[in-house]
């Protein structure tokens, strides 16, 4: 018969519920300051330069400030797109809290450390699982 190590801390297989509402915390107020952020991206998109009264450019603008005013519009478009996929992935983790499988590795099933949680806190991997997918897309 083996013998089990009395001393040895029990294995955490998720979060605690007092753990996920203060990770809950964390993500809603990222949330809200990327919501923010998207709804300012989405504006400088939409706007459409008619000249109206919030318009305060003079309206005789040069090619080069149409184009340079498109190329901002191409940029913010990126960013907002960006911005929306990272909304999404927020979301996406107040869900796993829901369920309470967030924090877990989707890859090896161990806890991501809370430290990484709290820097990223839509991960879904733990770094080390992260490096070993990186090396095998170099393969």
């Amino acid at each position: 018969m083996e013998e089990k190590d009395l001393n040895a801390a029990p294995v955490k297989n998720r979060y605690s519920d007092e753990e996920l509402e203060e990770f809950r915390a964390i993500i809603n107020e990222k949330l809200e300051a990327a919501r923010k952020e998207y709804n300012a991206l989405r504006e400088v998109v939409m706007h459409n330069g008619s000249n109206d009264i919030e318009d305060t450019t003079p309206s005789f603008k040069t090619v080069e400030d149409d184009s340079s005013s498109q190329r901002t519009k191409e940029e913010a478009s990126r960013l907002a797109q960006r911005q929306y996929k990272f909304i999404q992935s927020l979301e996406a983790a107040l869900v796993r809290i829901e369920n309470k499988s967030y924090g877990i590795c989707r890859l090896t099933g161990k806890l991501i450390p809370k430290e990484r949680l709290r820097l990223v806190p839509h991960a879904t991997l733990t770094v080390e699982a992260k490096e070993m997918l990186a090396k095998e897309g170099k393969k």
